[in-house]
C-alpha cells in the first residue's frame, strides 16, 4: 500500500475570520433585499410581547438562508455564523437557541401571518419579472413528511402507514415555486381542507396577477364534485384524475373501438379516447393489461382517466395532464432541504418551519429565474446550490471597498457574475 505523505503534511486550523462558507448566498440575499423580505416579515408577523418574538425578520432570514445552503435542522444554521459568512447576507445571523425559541413562539394566527408573507413575496417577485406571461398552470398535491418519535404534536400514521405530517401544496408548473402550502396532521384524508385551500390560493393568485388564465391539475385523491364546481364557478380550468369506480368504468367500456387513437407512450403502445361523464369531458388512456407468471392476460386493458374543462384534442389534453407529475420535483427539492425534518414538538412551530422552507425554496427559484441563470427554470435546487451557492470565498476590505474573493477557475464563474449583475439592477420594492 502506498501512503501519500503529502496529504499527511497538510496542517488544519480554523482561524480565518475572513472566510465565507457559502459565498453564493450573496445572490439570494440580493433578491431578498430587493424584495424587502426582512421589513415585510417585521411588519406582518406580529410576535411582539412573546418570548423570542423580537426582530422576526432577522430570525426568519437566518432560517431561510440556512435552508438555502442546505440546512435541514435548527443547529445547521450555525454554518452561517462561521467566518465572515454573515457579512454577505445583509443581516445579523441569529444563534440556533434563539431560532428555536422564535419558532416555538408561533401560534396558529402567527403562522397565518407568515403565510401572508409568502403571498406578498410572490406578489413582489412576480412584479419584479418572475410572474407568468401565459396561462398559469397550478399543480395541487400532498406529501408525507416522515418523522421519528412520538413527541411531535399532530404527527400520526396515515394511508402510507408512515408516521409523519401530511402537508398540502400548490406549485407553479413552469418554475416549480410553491404558491401555497399548509401543514396538516399525518392522519388526515388527502383532500381534507381542499376547498378552503383553493379559495385562499385563488385569492392569492388574484392579488399577484400574471397570466391570462389559470388551470389546476390534481390526482384522484382530490376528485370531488364540490372542488370541481368551485373551480368552474371561479372560471378556472381543471384536469383532475378520477378513480376507476364502476360508473366511470362503465362509461369507459362504452367507448367504441373506432374512437381510440394510438399515441406514443414511454411504457409502450397506448391509446387515447374521450367520452362524457356527468356532462364533463373524460379523457382516457389505455395500455395493455397485466400478465401473470404463466403469461395469462388478466385484463385486456388498463385505464387512466381524468375529467377536464379544457379544450383541445384528447391526446394533447392527456399529455398535458401527465406533466402533473412535475410537482414531484418541487416536493423532492423541499425534502432535500428544509422539509427533510420538522424539528419541533410543537405543531405551530413546525407549521412555521414549513413556511420558512417555502420561502427558501421560492427564493432559490426566483434567484435563478430573475438572474437569468438558465432557461431550464426547473433546475433542481441541489444543482443550483452546487454551482452557484456553496462557493468558498474570502471577504477582504481594501481602501474601504469590500471584495468577495472566490476560487480561480470556478466552472460557473461567468454565470455567477452575470446573475449578480442582473439582480443588482432590480429596483427595490417601495417601502
Amino acid at each position: 500500500m502506498t501512503v501519500n505523505h503529502g496529504i499527511d503534511r497538510v496542517q488544519v486550523t480554523f482561524d480565518d475570520e475572513s472566510l465565507v462558507a457559502d459565498a453564493g448566498l450573496l445572490l439570494v440575499a440580493t433578491v431578498a433585499a430587493r424584495l424587502g423580505l426582512e421589513a415585510l416579515i417585521d411588519s406582518t408577523v406580529r410576535l411582539a410581547g412573546r418570548v423570542g418574538g423580537a426582530r422576526p425578520g432577522r430570525k426568519a432570514l437566518t432560517l431561510i438562508h440556512a435552508m438555502i445552503s442546505g440546512a435541514d435542522c435548527i443547529d445547521d444554521t450555525n454554518r452561517l455564523r462561521a467566518g465572515a459568512t454573515g457579512a454577505v447576507l445583509g443581516h445579523r445571523v441569529m444563534a440556533p437557541s434563539t431560532l428555536g425559541t422564535f419558532l416555538r413562539s408561533f401560534t396558529f394566527g402567527h403562522v397565518r401571518q407568515l403565510e401572508a408573507v409568502v403571498a406578498k413575496a410572490i406578489e413582489r417577485a412576480w412584479g419584479a419579472g418572475a410572474g407568468p406571461t401565459a396561462t398559469l398552470i397550478v399543480d395541487v398535491d400532498s406529501t408525507i413528511c416522515q418523522v421519528h418519535g412520538y413527541a411531535k404534536a399532530g404527527a400520526a400514521y396515515g394511508y402510507t402507514k408512515v408516521l409523519g405530517y401530511h402537508p398540502l401544496l400548490a406549485t407553479r408548473a413552469d418554475t416549480g415555486e410553491v404558491l401555497h402550502a399548509r401543514l396538516r396532521k399525518g392522519s388526515v384524508n388527502t383532500a381534507r381542507g381542499i376547498i378552503r385551500f383553493i379559495d385562499e390560493l385563488l385569492a392569492r393568485l388574484g392579488r399577484a396577477g400574471g397570466g391570462d388564465a389559470i388551470i389546476v391539475r390534481a390526482d384522484s385523491g382530490f376528485y370531488q364534485h364540490k372542488l370541481l364546481d368551485r373551480l368552474s364557478r371561479a372560471g378556472v380550468g381543471f384536469s383532475v384524475t378520477i378513480a376507476q369506480r364502476q360508473p366511470v368504468r362503465a362509461a369507459i367500456e362504452a367507448i367504441p373501438e373506432s374512437a381510440w387513437q394510438r399515441i406514443d407512450y414511454p411504457d409502450g403502445p397506448a391509446h387515447v379516447a374521450e367520452c362524457l361523464y356527468r356532462n364533463r369531458r373524460l379523457i382516457v388512456r389505455r395500455v395493455p393489461g397485466h400478465r401473470g407468471a404463466q403469461g395469462q392476460l388478466f385484463n385486456k386493458w388498463r385505464y387512466h382517466a381524468s375529467v377536464t374543462t379544457l379544450a383541445g384534442p384528447a391526446w394533447a389534453l392527456h399529455r398535458q395532464h401527465r406533466v402533473h407529475a412535475v410537482v414531484e420535483l418541487s416536493i423532492r427539492d423541499l425534502k432535500a432541504g428544509g422539509l427533510a425534518h420538522l424539528p419541533s414538538g410543537s405543531f405551530n412551530a413546525n407549521s412555521a418551519w414549513l413556511q420558512h422552507a417555502v420561502l427558501a425554496h421560492n427564493l432559490t427559484r426566483w434567484t435563478a429565474q430573475l438572474g437569468g441563470h438558465t432557461t431550464n427554470q426547473l433546475m433542481v435546487a441541489k444543482t443550483f446550490r452546487t454551482r452557484l451557492l456553496t462557493i468558498p470565498g474570502r471577504l477582504v476590505n481594501r481602501s474601504g471597498q469590500p471584495t468577495l474573493r472566490l476560487p480561480a477557475r470556478w466552472p460557473w464563474a461567468d454565470q455567477f457574475h452575470s446573475a449578480l449583475d442582473v439582480l443588482r439592477t432590480l429596483p427595490p420594492v417601495p417601502g
